[in-house]
């Protein structure tokens, strides 16, 4: 499984909605499970992005997927960072010629 950050904020709808927001975060819940990946932490943060939600998924193309539908539905925008552990950070460094 690879390892996704999504830095996300709330739109103009996101905010006007804000009390349906929990809904929409069990939905993209459902949706990661469905296509194979789990939510393994969701944060709601102060600063320039609203939420940080860590996401495991099969693939890259699997999370395209999930941010490209949440953000159809026009409640938040997302920023996604591939993420590496330290385990696989380190293998990348030793790989280096």
């Amino acid at each position: 499984m690879a390892t996704f950050i999504l830095l996300a904020n709330w739109t103009k709808e996101g905010f006007r909605d804000i009390k349906d927001s929990p809904i929409r975060l069990d939905a993209f819940k459902a949706a990661c499970k469905e296509h194979g990946g789990e939510i393994k932490a969701y944060y709601m943060t102060m600063g320039p992005y609203d939420m940080v939600i860590i996401v495991e998924a099969p693939d890259d193309e699997t999370v395209a997927r999930l941010a490209l539908q949440g953000g159809a539905q026009g409640h938040t925008r997302t920023l996604t960072l591939k993420a590496f552990s330290e385990d696989q950070y380190r293998a990348i460094v030793d790989s280096l010629e």
